[in-house]
């Protein structure tokens, strides 16, 4: 089931991504099964151009109905041009699946992270193949 309590999501996402969660600074969409979180987006830093997305799951919790959720509320009702995302370098797992989504590489910063540098990635509106699918 998909669920909208971001009070919820951010922290059990940045829990699993390294973040700190500051509430009432973005909103995001979880996916739960049993009553349990087993996916999490968080979206901040939202600007009309971008916003900033954080992504975190355990298990087997990639379906057609999350992805089109998570990628058709920044793109089709934020409207932003481009959502960024930042993978630590030293976690090449979460480097592809990031490009599996189809995220593209932008730009490489060295030493913002504390195990070496930080990557950003960058999805475009027009790049985007999840809203392709039916919800």
């Amino acid at each position: 089931m998909i669920v909208f309590d971001v009070d919820r999501i951010g922290p059990w996402v940045c829990s699993r991504a390294g973040g700190t969660w500051v509430k009432g600074r973005g909103t995001g969409i979880g996916l739960e099964r049993s009553g349990e979180l087993i996916a999490g987006v968080l979206y901040e830093d939202y600007n009309r151009a971008n916003i900033v997305c954080h992504i975190a799951g355990v298990g087997n919790w990639l379906n057609r109905e999350f992805l089109w959720t998570i990628f058709d509320y920044p793109f089709r009702q934020l409207k932003v041009k481009r959502i960024t995302t930042t993978v630590a370098q030293s976690n090449t797992r979460s480097q592809r699946f990031t490009q599996h989504l189809g995220f593209t590489l932008e730009a490489r910063l060295k030493d913002a992270h504390p195990s070496g540098d930080l990557f950003i990635y960058r999805m475009m509106a027009a790049d985007c193949r999840w809203l392709r699918l039916k919800p």
